[in-house]
């Protein structure tokens, strides 16, 4: 048998990581706000079901993973996630020369990612690449890269095809690696 949830000190214990956790996802601070109240009520509500095969938090944030995709959700119901010229042309359109081979070569970051995401100064680097996205962009991105849905999920739930899914990806991180050569990556040579 689980141990009983101590729901009076989620606030205080997780409450922050909650927030901070969604902001970086959703970018609105209202937003984040009203997704980890919904995350806490459904928590609260749900606390009977607890089996305890988990720690309380990653429950709860396993609980604000789904309230984070719903607000996606939401948000699909309000905009549409086709493919369009909106964000600009392709960054890579340019880029290759007519025998195939690129105009200019990508930098070799050569960079091992485990330390690339220690480096705070590379990590808010990435936050305003990431800032300077349309919605769209960042939205899509964010759940395949960051919360790491699965492709078949994310066309599922924000009802797009896999191959316009697959060219809103490859224009967020077309735009993020310019972004990041540009504002990053020249800082550092």
């Amino acid at each position: 048998m689980a141990e009983p949830l101590n729901s009076d000190l989620w606030v205080d214990q997780y409450g922050d990581m909650l927030y901070r956790y969604t902001l970086v996802r959703v970018k609105d601070p209202d937003a984040a706000e009203e997704i980890v109240q919904v995350t806490l009520l459904a928590a609260l509500q749900a606390q009977h079901s607890f089996q305890g095969r988990s720690s309380e938090k990653s429950w709860l944030f396993g609980i604000l993973k789904h309230k984070i995709l719903d607000h996606f959700r939401d948000l699909k119901t309000q905009r549409t996630y086709e493919v369009t010229t909106e964000d600009g042309p392709d960054p890579l359109e340019n880029a290759y020369l007519s025998d195939g081979h690129w105009a200019n070569i990508p930098k070799n970051w050569d960079t091992d990612p485990l330390k690339a995401a220690e480096n705070l100064e590379l990590v808010e680097a990435l936050s305003r690449c990431l800032d300077k996205l349309s919605d769209k962009l960042r939205n899509i991105f964010v759940l395949k890269e960051v919360q790491g849905l699965a492709s078949d999920e994310i066309c599922k739930e924000m009802k797009i095809q896999p191959t316009n899914l697959w060219v809103i990806l490859h224009r967020a991180r077309n735009q993020l690696r310019k972004c990041l050569e540009t504002n990053y990556w020249d800082t550092k040579q």
